[in-house]
């Protein structure tokens, strides 16, 4: 059973996604919030395994309770649930540590399925915000930190910016599945970021995604 918190400011929204949540059989909401703060307590006091995030919410938005929450708790698994596609909200907010990032104007559905595939560790970007990324956060650098990357870890980065799950690198690559988790864990510590999350975005960054 996968277990969500789902925080957002507005009553309607939260009943109504609940309510699908609530019929799916690999789904419970265990709590719910109405703003940020009370957001990051219910997160660290319950540890759910998704945690459904509004950005725009009253007493903290979504980006500083992201930021809070990955900060005593690194291992959260976030999906940003927003109207929102601007980059004053999209930047901040995967950089505070969300995972996934989805509009409310997605199905409920398709909610569902992104909590599914963020539980797995796949990371779930509209592809609004994937083109943002590919197309706004190129910059140049004199030293890229992916040039220390070996063409095995290069590989697996680019597998990873596929939402591929270390289970099916493995299985792809037919490589042990410790393996796998000792590249990624490699790619992390050279590209000096702390998740998937961030490693996929230096790679749409710096074009290393074909």
């Amino acid at each position: 059973m996968i277990t969500v918190l789902f925080a957002d400011d507005h009553e309607m929204v939260r009943i109504g996604v609940s309510a699908y949540l609530t019929v799916q059989a690999d789904i419970e909401v265990i709590a719910e919030a109405s703003d940020g703060s009370e957001a990051v307590e219910l997160a660290l006091q319950h540890r759910p395994d998704i945690i459904l995030m509004d950005l725009v919410m009253k007493e903290m938005d979504g980006i500083e309770a992201t930021r809070l929450i990955v900060e005593q708790w690194p291992e959260a698994k976030i999906i940003i649930v927003t109207s929102f596609l601007d980059d004053e909200k999209v930047y901040p907010a995967l950089e505070a540590g969300a995972v996934s990032y989805m509009l409310k104007t997605s199905k409920a559905e398709e909610i569902a399925k992104a909590i599914r595939a963020t539980y797995k560790g796949q990371s779930i970007l509209e592809p609004e915000v994937t083109g943002k990324i590919m197309n706004k956060m190129r910059t140049p650098q004199s030293h890229h930190l992916y040039e220390q990357l070996t063409a095995r870890e290069m590989e697996i980065l680019l597998l990873m910016t596929q939402g591929k799950t270390n289970q099916e690198i493995s299985d792809q690559l037919f490589i042990a599945l410790k393996t796998v988790k000792v590249h990624v864990s490699n790619i992390l510590g050279k590209l000096e970021v702390h998740d998937r999350t961030q490693a996929v975005i230096y790679a749409f960054k710096h074009d290393l995604v074909n």
